[in-house]
């Protein structure tokens, strides 16, 4: 509930500060007083537009903030300043600056928050209606959730939103698979034709490269040969071969090994040199005699090169492994394409009995609602009654249409203001008098089921006067059992209901003209009421009329 309200430099509000009671509180005063610019200061804090040409005083900022009691314990609130990561207290703090320049702030608990967040908070907190202000009772949405809330089908809808979200995904997931079925089939001819190329090639890992040393060494296979048979020679079998004149020189300095001390050590080194040496040469006519120049051998590398670079150059690629990677791809892909109908079939089946489950629950939702449709009528037709439209009546319109995220049913009011039984759609025929009385009428049947926030009117009871005011008044005051309720009203039917009356007046100060605001003792509201109903010099019996109504 809102439980303070404080207005610094706006409009023709120099400073204002409003403590609020929990139930009904009425706001009264003159034509021009200001009433309603109190209600504009409050519609700051809940987001609405702010512009510099409402400051009061022109060189100094202006400061509206108000203060939530109880909200801090409200799960919708509660889980709101969690997700903005807002600090939590006993009582709610909302304020909104703006400075002579015309730029504004908002902050929440101290915290700055954009205007989005704001918006966000406000519909948790306050149902402003203002004059005319009836575009919600003609919009869809409102009506629907209307329907749901004398239904009390938030929870099962919670259920069916889940349900329907998945669904929706299933269904996502379907498409997609058969998108990639068609973009299989459209390329499978091609894929299968590169996929049977690669596989008949048969390459193995790092093949062509390796063929390509062994086509070096076929190709320089004489030249190799001649330099291994001269090395060859020149280690083994020359006149003088180098491993004879090694072993030689080990055989002269044996004679001398015991004469110096690191004799043997050169010894033992040419001992491993010589074996070395005669190791290496034997290794050397050992590949000599394997080297050949093998004409087919040749014939049969060079078509299998020939192959594998015509590859590398059709796939782009530089390498054996690359190749073989690309087969194994395009071979994935053909795989694919023959698994993709179970898979279709599977994402079918589960969108299947998804789409069982939402229709499921789509329909119990929809039989809540078509149950309350009669309930609803008959409340707010004799509501009308008392109201002051005896020849107005609502009717409720639900149709079957295409599954979306609250049910198939596609609800309207209808409403016929003079028994003509020619029921249109609320937005089209009612005027803004005749909304803003149905607008109470309903809000009042679905207050509790909605949970809705502190309820605020702004002359609401525009065009109305005698019973049907009193009716008004006693909606109100009923509907302010369970929650505040803010009402700015001329009617004095009204306004001897309220919990907590308010007056609203202007004052010269400084050749400046203010407005203050004060709350009314029972004898203040007896004459403000009465000169309500008779004028600035109420008579007795209206004084008397006034009494009774204050004091009943």
């Amino acid at each position: 509930m809102l439980s303070r309200l404080s207005i610094q430099n706006y409009a023709i509000i120099d400073k204002l500060e409003v403590d609020f009671s929990s139930n009904l509180n009425v706001i009264t005063g003159e034509t021009g007083a200001g009433k309603s610019i109190i209600i504009g200061a409050l519609g700051l804090i809940l987001g609405q537009r702010a512009e510099g040409a409402a400051l009061h005083k022109k060189d100094k900022k202006c400061v509206v903030e108000g203060c939530f009691k109880e909200e801090a314990s409200d799960n919708h609130v509660l889980q709101f300043l969690k997700e903005n990561e807002l600090d939590v207290h006993d009582e709610l703090v909302v304020r909104r600056e703006i400075a002579p320049n015309g730029k504004s702030r908002a902050f929440i608990n101290d915290t700055p928050v954009n205007l989005s967040q704001l918006n966000g908070l406000s519909s948790l907190l306050v149902d402003l209606h203002q004059q005319f202000d009836t575009l919600e009772l003609g919009e869809s949405d409102f009506q629907r959730e209307v329907m749901d809330a004398l239904a009390a089908n938030f929870p099962l809808l919670n259920q069916y939103g889940q349900v329907f979200s998945a669904s929706q995904i299933a269904k996502k997931e379907v498409n997609k698979l058969k998108e990639q079925k068609a973009q299989f089939d459209k390329e499978f001819d091609y894929h299968q034709f590169q996929f049977t190329e690669l596989d008949e090639a048969g390459f193995k890992e790092n093949e062509l490269e390796d063929l390509d040393l062994e086509l070096k060494m076929l190709s320089n296979a004489e030249g190799i040969k001649t330099a291994l048979t001269k090395t060859y020679f020149e280690l083994a079998e020359s006149e003088e071969p180098v491993v004879r004149q090694v072993k030689m020189m080990i055989s002269q300095l044996q004679q001398f090994a015991q004469l110096h001390p690191e004799l043997p050590e050169i010894i033992k080194r040419l001992q491993s040199s010589y074996i070395e040496l005669q190791d290496i040469a034997d290794e050397i006519d050992s590949i000599n005699n394997r080297i050949g120049s093998d004409a087919e051998k040749l014939e049969t590398i060079n078509e299998r090169l020939s192959l594998g670079y015509r590859l590398l150059k059709k796939h782009g690629v530089t390498s054996t492994n690359e190749l073989i990677d690309i087969r194994n791809n395009l071979n994935e892909k053909l795989q694919a394409v023959l698994n993709i109908d179970e898979a279709i079939a599977g994402a079918e089946k589960n969108f299947a009995e998804l789409l069982r489950q939402t229709e499921g629950l789509a329909q119990k939702i929809s039989t809540a609602r078509m149950a309350q449709i009669k309930p609803l009528e008959t409340s707010v037709n004799k509501m009308l009654i008392q109201v002051g439209m005896p020849n107005a009546r609502i009717k409720v319109s639900i149709n079957k249409v295409s599954l979306n995220n609250t049910g198939f049913d596609d609800v309207v009011f209808l409403f016929d203001a003079n028994k003509k039984d020619q029921f249109q759609p609320l937005r089209k025929v009612a005027s803004g008098g005749e909304l803003s009385r149905l607008m109470l009428c309903i809000k009042s049947l679905v207050a509790t089921s909605m949970d809705l926030p502190t309820l605020i009117f702004d002359e609401i009871d525009t065009g109305i006067s005698g019973e049907a005011a009193k009716q008004v008044g006693a909606i109100m005051k009923d509907l302010a059992e369970a929650r505040q309720v803010i009402c700015i009203t001329h009617q004095p039917q009204i306004a001897g209901k309220a919990d907590a009356h308010y007056f609203v007046y202007k004052s010269l100060e400084k050749d400046t003209v203010t407005t203050g605001v004060r709350l009314l003792n029972t004898d203040e509201r007896i004459v403000t009421i009465a000169k309500m109903m008779s004028g600035e010099k109420p008579t007795a019996a209206a004084l008397e009329n006034a009494r009774e109504m204050v004091m009943n």
